[in-house]
């Protein structure tokens, strides 16, 4: 098992992940409610992007802008599917508080994800259980940008409770 540390600053546009203690990704945001993202993990450039509703997210090669992939992003049904290179790629949210989420390929947990925070969800562990799939780092950078779509739910949720309630 290989174990990254990711981290985002509070209200910040930048994710960083590391292994040991060094830097070898991040992912940036023109700004905090931004839906483009450039993204950079063991040396490989990646384009994220977001559509206005904030559930469909895709990857690029930021070389050729080739699609790589496309989710659709449900918050009331804790799975999606992902298709790369021919393979199906499930992504879980494993609780209520959106904190514990993983990617499986044939039912088996890959890449699980965990915030260690509560409500800010500004920092966290990602556990690699495979290393053998050429698909990981497009995995690693889906699963981080879609905690981030995860926190702009909440407080779009958090939103829409206050307006409510005023």
């Amino acid at each position: 098992m290989d174990r990254l540390i990711w981290s985002k600053g509070l209200l910040k546009n930048k994710l960083t992940v590391a292994r040991d203690g060094r830097q070898i990704g991040v992912i940036d945001w023109n700004n905090l409610f931004s839906s483009e993202a450039m993204a950079t993990l063991n040396g490989r450039r990646f384009l994220l992007n977001r559509d206005f509703f904030l559930s469909k997210l895709e990857i690029s090669d930021a070389t050729n802008e080739a699609p790589l992939g496309t989710i659709m992003i449900n918050l009331f049904n804790p799975r999606s599917d992902l298709v790369l290179n021919g393979k199906r790629f499930e992504l879980e949210i494993k609780n209520f508080w959106q904190s514990r989420w993983a990617w499986k390929f044939n039912g088996q947990e890959m890449i699980v994800f965990q915030s260690d925070e509560f409500l800010s969800k500004d920092k966290g562990s990602i556990e690699i259980y495979s290393s053998d799939s050429e698909e990981l780092e497009i995995l690693i950078l889906l699963g981080l940008f879609v905690r981030n779509q995860l926190v702009l739910f909440m407080l779009l949720l958090l939103l829409v409770v206050l307006v409510v309630l005023i």
